[in-house]
């Protein structure tokens, strides 16, 4: 049985506990043992900031791709499967294409001179160019529209396993559409709820390329100061100490989600 399980054991030893552990090491050993790096990180309040906007930025991208992903699962769930299947493809069709070319787009469309702000103008409803770019809004508009059918999906793959026949038995007792959503419905989709919105928030935790463009140099985010520590600073050790942070609070959130759903449900497994 070990021989068997030994290749994966090989695969997950090489591509993530030897990276990880040569992240923890570097974090705390600089010409012998020190937690200099750490110490920065509380002390100083680029780093507090950075980690708070991160927070309130995935935070907000979570609650409004729930917002907006529950009403396209749904539809996608009741609607006959031929339907379902086009508003799923619509929902997968951006996978297709390259991140960086969406964030692209998205900077072609928000900025000063792009399209909505020109529709605007001649429309108009403003004098003057809105700032829709190089700030924490087109940040949100560009990593919600990417991070948007991770959302989806897993509601998606939930709704399909609630039994339609619950709200037949609801309206056979008396309970109109609504109430039978509320109180079927609803909660049984809870688990999918969840899944996608832990997706959604620890990938918002990460993400680099949405806000190195949209946000203009304004918007900073713990990945791009990972990234300003090692490519301006030369400082590793200091951009190891934030990667180990952020991976403790990712793991902290999935520990916290564990101890309500099963995890692997949380991973789209079952």
């Amino acid at each position: 049985m070990l021989a068997l399980a030994l290749p994966a054991l090989l695969v997950i030893l090489l591509l993530i506990v030897l990276p990880v552990g040569w992240l923890a090491w570097q974090s705390v050993y600089h010409d012998g043992f020190t937690l200099e790096n750490y110490r920065r990180i509380w002390s100083e309040d680029i780093y507090w900031r950075s980690f708070a906007l991160t927070f309130q930025i995935s935070l907000l991208v979570t609650l409004l791709a729930l917002l907006l992903g529950y009403p396209i699962a749904y539809a996608a769930s009741v609607a006959p499967k031929r339907w379902g299947i086009v508003i799923l493809a619509l929902v997968v069709l951006p996978f297709w294409t390259s991140v960086l070319v969406r964030a692209y787009a998205w900077l072609a469309l928000l900025q000063r001179t792009g399209v909505i702000n020109q529709v605007l103008r001649q429309l108009g409803v403003i004098d003057e160019p809105l700032a829709l770019v190089h700030n924490t809004f087109g940040t949100v508009v560009a990593t919600l529209h990417i991070l948007l059918p991770f959302m989806v999906l897993p509601l998606y793959a939930t709704m399909q396993q609630i039994p339609r026949d619950l709200m037949q038995a609801g309206a056979s007792l008396g309970a109109g559409p609504m109430l039978a959503f509320w109180r079927i419905f609803l909660p049984l989709s809870l688990p999918g709820v969840l899944a996608g919105s832990t997706l959604v928030f620890v990938l918002t935790l990460g993400f680099y390329i949405t806000p190195e463009l949209l946000g203009g140099g304004r918007t900073i985010m713990i990945s791009m100061l990972v990234s300003r520590n090692v490519e301006l600073y030369d400082q590793w050790g200091a951009a190891s100490a934030v990667g180990v942070v952020l991976l403790v609070a990712v793991g902290l959130i999935f520990f916290a989600v564990s101890r309500f759903i099963p995890l692997d449900r949380v991973l789209g497994q079952k």
